[in-house]
């Protein structure tokens, strides 16, 4: 059966995944500004529609009711918008659900970084990110490479070691309009 309400390829989400403290509310921001697109950081989100912010929620709801707020508004901003960037956290894109609802109706960029290179930012993250609390760098180098797996089920990958957010989002932004330009050409938009 043919899918008559396929999203077309200009107007579809973009997606940002990655580790947390990659980049993606950074880089997502300047993608949307260079769009003209509104952007969405899925945690800001959550802390709006519950009142409360993301390290107060795993502290006293835990990571469970976390993941399934986050999943549920993820469905939700995914299935019923269009023309957003948006940043999902760290962990979102584990969840199966979260990763279908992107990859069929979005179009996701994995923004990935080198281990060696996440690490200098640590001591930048680790008090705002509840998921890293009380854990050894062994055990965060763990999570990071078991969270790989995940990532790797994206339509685009950018390598941001070496890139400032400026140039990771000009990156973006060629690779999106080239894509539109092969896919969807505008003379056959205008032409509909």
């Amino acid at each position: 059966m043919m899918n008559h309400t396929e999203i077309p390829i200009r107007e579809k989400n973009i997606v940002l995944i990655g580790f947390m403290g990659v980049g993606k509310t950074t880089i997502g921001r300047l993608v949307a500004k260079k769009l003209y697109r509104d952007f969405i950081d899925i945690d800001e989100e959550i802390e709006k529609t519950y009142n409360m912010p993301v390290t107060q929620i795993f502290k006293e709801l835990g990571e469970k009711k976390f993941r399934q707020m986050e999943r549920e508004i993820i469905t939700k901003i995914c299935s019923n918008t269009r023309l957003k960037i948006i940043a999902l956290g760290g962990g979102a894109y584990l969840q199966e659900e979260v990763r279908k609802v992107c990859l069929s109706k979005c179009i996701v960029y994995f923004l990935d970084l080198s281990w060696d290179s996440w690490k200098e930012r640590l001591p930048l993250i680790i008090n705002s990110r509840p998921v890293l609390q009380n854990k050894t760098l062994d055990e965060i180098e763990a999570l990071f490479f078991k969270r790989r797996a995940a990532y790797s089920l994206h339509n685009s990958k950018v390598s941001t070691n070496d890139l400032d957010p400026e140039t990771a989002a000009n990156y973006i932004v060629d690779s999106l309009i080239t894509a539109w330009d092969l896919y969807q050409p505008l003379s056959i938009v205008n032409n509909e």
